[in-house]
């Protein structure tokens, strides 16, 4: 099941406005999404209390899970795509066990100084962890609320090309997001001719997380009915291990006490450890009166 997470550890950065625009996206493409709150602000849960007021008929529902960072995350059954937003700070320990369930990262900078050292510093703690360094993961950054009358977009360009990070594009600082907040909205449940110039800016963005919105129609075909499937490759048979099946010494003819002891001693299997098990209390004391009694003479052990 995918999961994208919408990491920064700079508060204020755009991430509950990212993610509750990718639900909405979901939503109204027919996917079923999870938006989880891993930030304890629980943003996105009161983003979803205001969605359901209304009355949205283009729009598939969304699933909310609040997340403890500390716990294993697991979504609820019947998820098919899972959108996490964490809370600002997120380091260490936290930040290992989302990356270890998410398939991409998402990063929202705001153009700052200061926003941009604090991501800078998340990306690099980012490439240490496994499945971001073997690309498993993958992480790319995104530019929020940046001034288009200004020279922002060039210079957190230039910025993610300088640590090595892939970069989207950016959203515009407009109302529409702030509106859209209020009312438990997203851009794509407006009308596209209202907002054409800030979909636009999402093209890259959804272009990029395309393959995470195809990947459950791959685990479908995996798991399709055993006809359907090809036929599986046989294989040679092996051989079983022959069995051997320990043959007792024919017993002499002779009747007498003496053949028949002797016979017992030539079947009876003595344990090699005889002398660790006969300790235990009354074995020795059973053991010679059997053998005592096969040889028709009082027990040795117990005269």
């Amino acid at each position: 099941m995918p999961v994208i997470a919408v990491v920064n550890r700079k508060g204020g950065s755009g991430k509950s406005t990212l993610a509750t625009n990718l639900a909405a996206y979901c939503a109204n493409h027919g996917i079923l999404a999870m938006l989880g709150d891993v930030d304890r602000q629980q943003s996105t849960q009161t983003w979803l209390r205001l969605r359901a007021e209304r009355t949205l008929p283009r729009s598939a529902p969304i699933l909310g899970w609040a997340v403890d960072p500390k716990n294993v995350l697991r979504s609820p059954a019947g998820t098919t795509h899972v959108i996490l937003d964490t809370p600002g700070g997120l380091r260490g320990f936290d930040l290992a066990r989302v990356v270890g369930y998410a398939d991409v990262i998402l990063m929202p900078v705001c153009n700052s100084v200061f926003d941009r050292e604090s991501a800078a510093d998340c990306h690099a703690e980012l490439l240490t962890l496994p499945r971001v360094a073997s690309g498993r993961c993958k992480v790319a950054a995104i530019g929020m609320r940046l001034d288009a009358r200004t020279k922002a977009a060039e210079v957190m360009h230039a910025w993610a090309e300088a640590n090595q990070l892939p970069y989207l594009g950016a959203l515009r600082e407009t109302q529409a997001y702030v509106k859209c907040v209020e009312q438990g909205l997203g851009l794509f449940d407006l009308p596209a001719s209202k907002v054409a110039a800030d979909l636009a800016q999402w093209d890259p963005i959804l272009g990029f997380l395309e393959p995470v919105f195809r990947r459950p129609a791959v685990v479908a075909e995996a798991e399709a009915p055993s006809a359907e499937r090809e036929p599986a490759v046989e294989r040679e048979p092996v051989a079983p291990r022959p069995v051997v099946t320990p043959v007792a010494p024919a017993m002499s003819r002779d009747t007498s006490p003496e053949a028949l002891a002797q016979a017992a001693r030539a079947t009876l299997l003595v344990p090699p450890n005889l002398g660790e098990v006969s300790s235990r209390s009354g074995f020795k004391h059973r053991l010679g009166r059997l053998l005592g009694s096969l040889q028709g003479r009082p027990n040795p052990a117990n005269p």
